[in-house]
């Protein structure tokens, strides 16, 4: 049973509570301050907890404060020997869960404990569930669009589908999406990394085994296959497979059958094969390590998972999703990012992808001091990430935000005035070069008057040779 923490300076108050608690079966702390229960929260978060009002140092209107600010799901009971109207209105408005006048009836005050209990208990699974209801993939960027409807097509069938995509980039989210929205959700979900798996081990993982078929096999065992029969078995990086499983591999998609390894008896399985990769498969089936029949198997349906660089507009909704996650995960005060933080992730290259994204907000959440997140919190390894710059005349402002930033990062000052004066001196050159010099079509074609950009030529010290 979770915790109930006792705040009480009364230390027979405290010696009450602590026999009470016990005799109920319930977990409980006490506290003689308010000090020693805020010490605690850096190791744990109560259920309940129970404060008297008037102590040495912080009132307990004052913890109560301090408490629903940072975690408003707990509730607290606040009781006292010095019961006014105004002092029960204040502690209600603070959010109190109930309100108890010394002397107490303890029986009555363990029954009001349990149905605190019982308040936080259904907020908590109130919580769960709200997390487990969020949205498998998030994405508004155009590529993402197109993954979307591939994965409302392909709801109602059982195709095989291949995902290409870089390494952190969603693909199992993908696989699990396609999944959830077909009609074997309710069927096992299974993936397996080949990649991860030493060759002389996969065929087993894959396959399952009899008892005795090697060293080690002890008792006979189900593969992924099996396991994950009238299911979905996902096959993540299904490039790195060996030729000779690859062959093993083609038989269960041709077939739907396969031997478990020392086996004599023929397994028929019912399983949707969903495989992902990073590399280039026409390129491994060119070089001879990949089968051209094996490819041409799994290449029924395709689908491109984009990189993260390429749904930069994702990069705000996800951090704010990486980040709600990661507060409800460690019991922390939500925080967020900056503009300039969020421009700044913008113009970075993502060579982790998603998955970095997430684990960046993962850290922050932890590490960064403030609620809200500056450019100076970020881990020095991601200032000093390469900016992935743009070759496309129509990402200028792009480019200039990534010079930005890191002029932001290195420290520089007068930022404003120095792009500022930069971009007027390049719009004024750009226009002279148009009218071979000529000032006066230069400034029509800028929208300025004569005399300004006679004035910005000679304060910007702009040079053009006809």
């Amino acid at each position: 049973m979770n915790k109930v923490w006792i705040l009480d300076d009364d230390k027979s108050i405290r010696w009450v509570f602590e026999k009470a608690l016990s005799k109920a079966n319930i977990q409980h702390k006490t506290f003689a301050n308010t000090n020693e229960a805020i010490n605690q929260f850096n190791k744990e978060k109560p259920a309940v907890i129970v404060s008297d009002i008037r102590m040495p140092g912080e009132s307990g209107i004052e913890f109560l404060t301090k408490v629903k600010n940072k975690f408003p799901d707990i509730p607290i009971i606040i009781m006292t020997a010095y019961s006014d109207l105004d002092t029960a209105v204040s502690a209600f408005q603070k959010g109190a869960f109930e309100y108890i006048a010394k002397p107490f009836d303890i029986d009555k005050v363990i029954e009001i404990i349990n149905q605190a209990i019982q308040f936080s208990l259904k907020n908590s699974s109130k919580k769960a569930e709200a997390e487990e209801n969020l949205p498998e993939i998030i994405g508004q960027a155009q590529s993402m669009q197109e993954v979307f409807r591939a994965i409302g097509r392909l709801s109602q069938s059982n195709a095989i589908v291949l995902l290409n995509g870089e390494s952190g980039s969603g693909k199992e989210l993908v696989a699990k999406a396609i999944h959830n929205n077909s009609n074997r959700k309710d069927r096992p979900f299974i993936a397996i990394n080949t990649a991860a798996i030493p060759k002389d081990l996969l065929e087993a993982e894959l396959f399952g085994h009899e008892k005795g078929a090697f060293t080690g096999a002890q008792n006979l065992r189900k593969g992924r296959f099996e396991q994950s029969t009238e299911g979905t078995l996902f096959l993540d990086e299904i490039g790195d497979m060996p030729l000779d499983l690859q062959t093993r591999l083609l038989r269960v998609l041709s077939d739907g059958e396969f031997y478990r390894v020392g086996g004599q008896d023929l397994i028929k399985v019912d399983v949707r094969v969903i495989a992902a990769t990073h590399q280039n498969l026409e390129s491994l089936v060119k070089n001879n390590q990949f089968r051209e029949d094996l490819f041409h198997r799994l290449n029924v349906i395709r689908i491109k998972v984009p990189p993260l660089r390429d749904r930069v507009d994702d990069i705000p909704v996800l951090a704010k999703h990486f980040l709600h996650k990661s507060s409800n995960q460690l019991n922390v005060n939500l925080k967020s990012l900056s503009v300039e933080v969020l421009e700044y992730f913008k113009n970075l290259h993502w060579q982790g992808n998603v998955r970095q994204l997430e684990n960046i907000c993962h850290w922050l959440t932890v590490m960064a001091p403030g609620n809200v997140i500056n450019v100076s919190d970020l881990p020095s390894e991601l200032k000093g990430e390469p900016i992935a710059f743009s070759t496309s005349l129509d990402d200028w402002k792009t480019n200039c935000g990534r010079e930005i930033a890191k002029s932001i990062l290195s420290g520089e000052e007068n930022i404003h005035k120095i792009y500022s004066d930069a971009m007027e001196k390049e719009l004024i050159l750009q226009a002279l070069k148009y009218t071979k010099g000529r000032k006066v079509e230069a400034a029509n074609i800028l929208g300025i008057g004569r005399n300004t950009i006679t004035r910005k030529i000679k304060e910007l010290h702009i040079m053009f040779e006809k």
